[in-house]
């Protein structure tokens, strides 16, 4: 008997998987046995001690399967009080409660269900690989760690994210390239600064050339132009003390056709030799042609479903479809999950109960097309 959908993501929020530490062995061990049942074949993979990733695979037939993907972590609560227990996944006026019942529980719970109701179809023509990874809220830990080892992947030759996207079909999202720049100086008594160096003077002339600053990319037609923020800027010890360091983190936005490596280059030619530039985290831009058979097809499927066409979307932010597209040779990488791109990572996060069915009938359909 197949796992009710909204029932199975109200038991994954109830597991605090919160990263850190992270804790997603909770979560494997309530779902290897339904797909073990269904005659998946699992691996675990962790990137760290006790941080699993969870591959599962049943090769229905001999062409390439497809991939299903979601990551099995969250983010901690918050310091903001909630007006209930963050992990209680209590379901109330149309409405799933709790960490991770947007982003992303409710798109691993889909996966499972559908992953479970094919199974049980046993189609002919192509198998299903499942990746439920660890560690994706701190730069897709997991998912690189698989990327480094494709051969548990199954030689899959297309990808669907579970991500929050409203049930809505995003094409992809912008890289991201997060950077921490310390500058260093001479510390001094504060009433003789010419004894010293202030580093926080070089790193307030480095944010003045960074708000200055703009990318020579092109917009994307539907993602927009790369961007860039100043996160955080810190430094000195005290009000009397020539400061010796300090230290900004950078958020780069990057549209696809833009390398990392040439936009850390660019920063710290624009930064000079002043910066010390040490990436925090990385993750390319995905973009999946519209034009693209698969993803016309699974348009197409999503167009009869909902009586209209979907337009080209993108997202706002990045995910393991990324590391993942690139380790099965770019393969097409649609997101498509029940939650709400809106409630990720926010205090007295929920997602909606009618989002969920939807969205697990949507992942079946566009299996059954691929498998079957």
């Amino acid at each position: 008997m197949l796992p009710d959908p909204v029932e199975l993501t109200s038991r994954l929020v109830r597991l605090n998987t919160c990263n850190p530490p992270g804790n997603e062995a909770a979560a494997v061990e309530l779902l290897s046995p339904l797909l073990s049942a269904a005659g998946y074949e699992l691996t675990i993979a962790e990137f760290a001690p006790g941080r699993p990733s969870l591959v599962a695979t049943l090769r229905f037939g001999p062409e390439p399967p497809l991939m299903m993907t979601g990551h099995l972590d969250t983010v901690s609560p918050g310091d903001q009080p909630w007006q209930s227990d963050p992990f209680d996944g209590a379901i109330n006026n149309g409405l799933i409660h709790g960490r991770g019942s947007s982003d992303m529980k409710s798109g691993v719970a889909i996966i499972v269900w559908a992953a479970l109701a094919l199974a049980a179809q046993r189609p002919a023509k192509a198998g299903l690989v499942l990746a439920l990874t660890a560690g994706e809220e701190t730069s897709c830990q997991g998912a690189e760690h698989l990327a480094q080892h494709p051969e548990l992947l199954g030689g899959a030759k297309a990808v669907l994210v579970a991500e929050p996207t409203g049930n809505r079909l995003m094409l992809g999202h912008k890289g991201a390239l997060w950077l921490k720049a310390v500058f260093r100086g001479v510390s001094a008594h504060g009433s003789m600064p010419e004894l010293g160096d202030n580093a926080i003077h070089k790193a307030a002339a480095a944010v003045g050339e960074l708000a200055a600053f703009s990318f020579d990319a092109p917009p994307h037609p539907v993602l927009g132009p790369a961007t860039l923020n100043v996160g955080t800027i810190s430094g000195g010890k005290a009000t009397n003390v020539v400061p010796d360091r300090a230290e900004l983190s950078l958020d780069l936005r990057l549209v696809p056709g833009m390398d990392l490596a040439g936009a850390r280059a660019r920063i710290a030619g624009l930064l000079g030799p002043e910066a010390e530039l040490t990436p925090i985290a990385e993750s390319e831009a995905l973009w999946t042609d519209p034009g693209d058979p698969w993803v016309e097809t699974v348009a197409g499927i999503i167009g009869q479903r909902r009586g209209q066409p979907p337009q080209p979307a993108g997202a706002t932010y990045f995910t393991d479809g990324a590391a993942l597209s690139r380790a099965l040779g770019d393969a097409p990488t649609l997101l498509l999950g029940p939650g709400s791109p809106d409630q990720a990572h926010v205090t007295d996060e929920t997602c909606r109960v009618a989002n969920i069915p939807e969205a697990a009938e949507d992942y079946l359909a566009i299996a059954q097309h691929w498998c079957a």
